[in-house]
């Protein structure tokens, strides 16, 4: 009984965040986009890896991928904070959308250049900052102060089911249709999101500064996050734990092209692991706040996730190599929900845009240096020495977290 009292609890935080009709329409179109995301990853991974050198071209992908999250970070912000977050969200799907769509429109017409997919990758990367700042940004416009944990988890929740279903169903459909089809089912997911966007009733415009020269001056919110101490240690250990992610995104494929059984299907496989342990995790997070003080709770979960690195040990074993993604994703979510509520408390409204940005712009920059790292390792056969780099990097920063929060 008490068990069915604690779900029926948490199912009605839920359902309280998505009566507000504008934040469930756009959840759900980021939730789609997302889907189709999710795909194209596996998708573009696929059509290096058959390109001659692919493994060694997996790396570079990774960098197209994610490194360019930077400069568009930097001008993300405050964009975010000057014009309305509808129309920047709805330009960006729009523009995407377009990049997405090159391939399949290529192929229809001869052989895909073998630069186009780190192209589309980069234009990917440099765009990705729009919609994880500007969601997060939106959602105190969106729904009220006491339901804003469960529209966190709500956010985390969509990330981990669309990378659950859209791996999955992207390794299958590249198996039979090929990767070409997958892209094009991305650009109509892009069209959609920014419908959903536009369909938006409340505009979400910017928030007064709090005086002109904080509009006048970027500067000004980068010296005033360095100045909270936790925005800085929670955000320096998030790095160092993405980029583990980085090192794990090109160990992944890695191990399905050579290792285990299934080949795009068995990537598709892990990367939906992951994104069900995620799942599971911030379904939790979000209903229930941290016992423990919030950096607390954060490094001791982080520490946990960390673990789970240690199951790459076990290849050639998809079982258990997937449930070490597994693992990984499940402790790894709460992370994301407990720390963006904490971001969301400290961080003032005048400067969320460029707040959001910066913060989450660092933490997407890093899995470019993991996949620098890990490419070496992989092409000389180390997987073992990776394994353990990838553990390290991940939780020797929560132990140290964990040591200060005592």
């Amino acid at each position: 009984m008490m068990v069915n009292d604690v779900a029926g609890g948490r199912l009605v935080i839920y359902r309280r965040a998505l009566s507000r009709r504008d934040f469930r329409v756009l959840w759900l179109g980021s939730s789609f986009s997302l889907v189709g995301d999710g795909m194209t990853f596996v998708a573009l991974t696929w059509l290096v890896l058959s390109q001659p050198d692919g493994v060694q071209q997996l790396g570079l992908l990774t960098v197209c991928y994610t490194l360019p999250v930077f400069v568009g970070g930097l001008l993300t912000g405050p964009i975010m904070d000057r014009f309305d977050k509808r129309h920047v969200l709805a330009a960006d799907s729009a523009v995407r959308g377009v990049a997405m769509a090159l391939i399949p429109i290529v192929s229809l017409v001869g052989e895909v250049p073998v630069a186009l997919p780190f192209i589309v990758a980069a234009v990917y990367g440099l765009f990705k900052m729009v919609p994880l700042a500007g969601f997060p940004a939106a959602i105190p416009d969106l729904v009220p102060e006491e339901d804003r944990d469960a529209a966190n988890a709500l956010e985390s929740l969509s990330f981990s089911l669309s990378g659950m279903i859209g791996p999955a169903l992207g390794g299958f459909l590249i198996s039979r249709f090929g990767s070409e089809i997958v892209l094009a089912f991305d650009a109509v997911s892009y069209a959609l999101f920014a419908v959903a966007a536009l369909a938006v009733r409340r505009p979400l415009t910017p928030d007064l500064p709090e005086s002109p020269s904080d509009a006048a001056r970027p500067r000004s919110t980068i010296l005033r996050l360095l100045r909270d101490r936790v925005l800085v240690v929670t955000t320096l250990v998030f790095m160092a734990f993405n980029i583990a992610v980085g090192m794990l995104l090109v160990t992944g494929p890695w191990l399905a092209k050579t290792q285990l059984q299934g080949g795009s299907q068995a990537l598709g496989l892990l990367l939906a692991a992951l994104s069900a342990g995620e799942l599971a995790g911030a379904a939790v997070a979000g209903a229930r706040a941290p016992q423990a003080r919030p950096i607390r709770a954060i490094a001791m979960v982080q520490l946990i996730a960390a673990g789970g690195f240690l199951a790459l040990l076990t290849a050639p074993l998809t079982i258990t190599v997937a449930a070490g993604f597994l693992i990984i994703g499940m402790f790894s979510a709460p992370m994301t929900v407990w720390a963006q509520s904490l971001r969301m408390a400290r961080i003032p409204a005048p400067l969320r845009g460029r707040g959001f940005a910066i913060l989450r712009t660092l933490m997407q920059v890093a899995p470019p240096i993991g996949a620098v790292v890990v490419t070496p390792l992989l092409a000389a056969g180390l997987l073992g020495q990776a394994a353990l780099l990838m553990t390290l990097i991940a939780g020797v920063p929560a132990v140290v977290l964990l040591s200060r929060a005592e």
